[in-house]
């Protein structure tokens, strides 16, 4: 168990206001496994230990006894801290479940048709967009093979997303790593409590045995957020550095069961999908008021390729682990009937920051945590699946929305 200095919720919140963290804990569904009275206990008896260590500093045998005592204390605190969610912000709703959660805005209209519109696999496999037989013969259910136009348009949805960005919202690009160490997962709240949902993967020089101190286990990414927010970790930035806005592509592995399209067909639930992933640094005082900033960056995209869409404020019992504040994007897909989440844009306050220990010095050379923000910019394939449903054609054929032909070269796709 690797050492976490000033790691996950703060110790000193969970001491002082023991009935609040308790309450906000259990508004989203995290009361019974909190284990708040395990946690402090094991942390009076490390503190007591502390104290009674400085008591006797001089008698050496004594004092590595008490070492290990106080080791085994701070891996059992450690352990529970890992696994405690973050505090909601008291903006958010309570509530259980996603029919909790509140509608806040929509956008455009539901598009009309003369005729039934056709599920995206329907589309998909008469225009010869997405071979899903031979993809699943590649690599197994959940994994998906693009073909000619298909390929095409997913390549030209990921460049006019990040020109989008980096060239109108001021994000600065980075290209990172598509695997991550353990220490990146823990840090934006994907491990211990997900650790079973990872691909893994044995670093190379461990397998050939080359290495004579192996780095052991990589995962790949469920998300651009594991190794962009990391970027900076055990670094203090100075306050001068803040706000930092990044902006990056990457395919995203999620093995979890359930959210991999496992016995279904087509593209709404995958275990591999390409996203552009957007993350915001940046101090305390302003991360509320860049969250809502983060959203119209994401709502700017389904607004561009024309789609229709609604922001939802996600309540205490649906957010994700590292969140404080989550708004969801979900787009209408026709052929579906039904909405289809795109972009969740969260801010997790210094949850993350405290996990992996990132600090920036202030100008009166304080140490403060900064806020990190993560939002998808959004994640194909449901955006694929959401387009190619809204523009189908009488003939069969997709047309192109004018944010999209200069980069496919074409106004529509034909069998």
């Amino acid at each position: 168990m690797p050492s976490y200095n000033a790691a996950v919720l703060d110790i000193k919140l969970i001491r002082e206001q023991t009935d609040l963290v308790r309450r906000r804990l259990a508004s989203r569904g995290a009361g019974d496994e909190a284990k708040i009275d395990e946690l402090l206990s094991f942390d009076e008896q490390r503190r007591k230990l502390l104290a009674k260590k400085n008591e006797t500093r001089q008698i050496g045998d004594r004092i590595a006894e008490l070492d290990k005592a106080v080791a085994d204390k701070e891996i059992k605190r450690v352990e529970i801290l890992l696994r405690l969610p973050n505090l909601p912000h008291s903006s958010v709703k309570e509530g259980k479940t996603a029919a909790d959660n509140s509608e806040i805005r929509a956008w455009g209209e539901r598009p009309n048709y003369s005729f039934k519109p056709k599920s995206h696999v329907e589309i998909c496999e008469s225009l010869l967009l997405v071979d899903f037989a031979r993809g699943a013969k590649l690599t197994g259910s959940g994994f998906l093979l693009y073909t000619n136009w298909g390929a095409r348009l997913e390549r030209a949805l990921i460049q006019f997303l990040l020109d989008l960005h980096v060239h109108q919202h001021g994000y600065t690009e980075v290209s990172p790593p598509f695997m991550v160490k353990e220490a990146c997962m823990i840090g934006v709240g994907q491990f211990p409590k997900f650790v079973d949902q990872a691909y893994q993967v044995l670093e190379g020089e461990a397998q050939t045995g080359r290495d004579p101190n192996p780095g052991g286990m990589l995962y790949l990414i469920p998300t651009a957020e594991a190794p962009v927010a990391n970027m900076h970790r055990e670094e203090i930035l100075s306050e001068q550095q803040l706000p930092l806005y990044y902006c990056a592509y990457s395919p995203c592995f999620r093995a979890e069961a359930g959210a991999a399209g496992v016995g279904t067909r087509g593209m709404i639930r995958v275990h591999q999908f390409d996203k552009v992933e957007l993350i915001r640094i940046v101090k305390p005082e302003h991360s509320y008021d860049e969250l809502e900033k983060m959203v119209t960056h994401a709502e700017r995209v389904l607004q561009s390729l024309g789609l229709h869409y609604r922001v939802v404020l996600l309540c205490t019992g649906d957010m994700g682990f590292a969140s404080a504040k989550t708004y969801d994007i979900e787009v209408w897909a026709p052929g579906q009937g039904s909405y289809l989440e795109v972009s969740s844009c969260s801010n997790c306050e210094d949850f993350q920051a405290r996990r992996m220990n990132l600090r920036f010095k202030t100008a009166a050379g304080e140490n403060r945590f900064p806020h990190i923000l993560n939002g998808s910019g959004t994640a194909l394939a449901r955006l694929f699946v959401a387009l190619v449903e809204t523009y189908q054609q009488t003939d069969g054929s997709i047309s192109i929305p004018a944010a999209l032909q200069p980069y496919l070269k074409t106004d529509r796709i034909t069998a």
